[in-house]
């Protein structure tokens, strides 16, 4: 299985509009990626390494895929249209890393 990351850091300044983010954005992104998108997990950051510091990521977004082709199959046909949707909720460039899940207990 294949996760993808897509952490958006925190910095002074940052913004970001979780109401468009869960409603609009994720959304878009279910369409477009259809049943390829096995699943996905979105989280607010809370707090940091140490109790009263601010989280270090604003939101991560976790996506799931069965392999790396059909990532890139969808990723191909609709990652450019999902990357321009990111200034309509945010001003911070997201960090992305794609893995390799070799556990996963969700569901166990």
């Amino acid at each position: 299985m294949i996760k993808v990351s897509v952490l958006y850091p925190n910095a002074n300044g940052a913004t970001f509009d979780h109401d468009y983010y869960l409603n609009k954005h994720m959304a878009l992104v279910c369409e477009r990626l259809g049943p390829s998108l096995l699943s996905y997990s979105v989280d607010k950051g809370v707090v940091g390494d140490e109790a009263g510091t601010p989280p270090l990521y604003v939101t991560q977004c976790n996506l799931y895929f069965e392999s790396m082709a059909s990532l890139a199959t969808v990723m191909g046909a609709h990652g450019g249209e999902l990357n321009d949707d990111v200034p309509n909720f945010t001003n911070i460039t997201p960090v992305t890393q794609v893995s390799e899940v070799l556990v996963d207990t969700r569901g166990a």
